[in-house]
């Protein structure tokens, strides 16, 4: 059975566990073990996720399967957003699902949830950066309709990436 929840601080310890499986699954083996533990410990450590997860234009919202939080959404609206726009726009900030539950239609749900409240609130776009390594990712969001219109850099421990922006216009 799937929840679905908008999360809160009780619910830190969960995001922070998820945060730091789902990105070393998907990162680790394609970057330094100091690169990732340096961005762990700066990204996802108590005190980060409590200022988050308290920022009300950040919202978090968890997914459960049989009552285990496998996955959660957090975007991002008006000043919390990481790029600047002149037009009302809603930022994904993360969509991670653990590697267990990849191919469960996770990350689609989750997504569908950022849409219908990108529609609810009346936004122009929905935008997100993707490192341009991550395929699977950049393949999900491109099957969605979203397109690829700027980059900028990510840094992760001492290593500058880019992360391709892409959007996907809300009518």
């Amino acid at each position: 059975m799937i929840d679905f929840k908008k999360a809160n601080l009780d619910d830190l310890i969960a995001i922070q566990n998820i945060s730091k499986l789902s990105f070393i699954e998907t990162f680790a083996a394609i970057n330094t073990p100091e690169n990732i533990e340096k961005y762990l410990q700066e990204s996802f450590s108590k005190d980060q996720l409590t200022i988050e997860i308290s920022n009300p234009n950040s919202p978090f919202y968890l997914v459960y399967i049989d009552n285990k939080p496998i996955g959660y959404l957090k975007i991002n609206l008006g000043d919390a957003q990481t790029e600047y726009f002149e037009e009302p726009t809603l930022e994904i900030q993360r969509i991670y699902v653990l590697q267990a539950f990849h191919g469960k239609k996770i990350g689609q749900l989750l997504l569908d949830e950022a849409i219908k409240i990108a529609k609810q609130l009346a936004v122009d776009f929905i935008w997100l950066g993707v490192w341009e390594e991550n395929h699977r990712a950049l393949h999900f969001y491109a099957k969605n309709g979203f397109v690829t219109f700027d980059k900028h850099v990510f840094v992760l421990g001492d290593d500058k990436q880019t992360d391709l922006l892409m959007k996907l216009e809300i009518k």
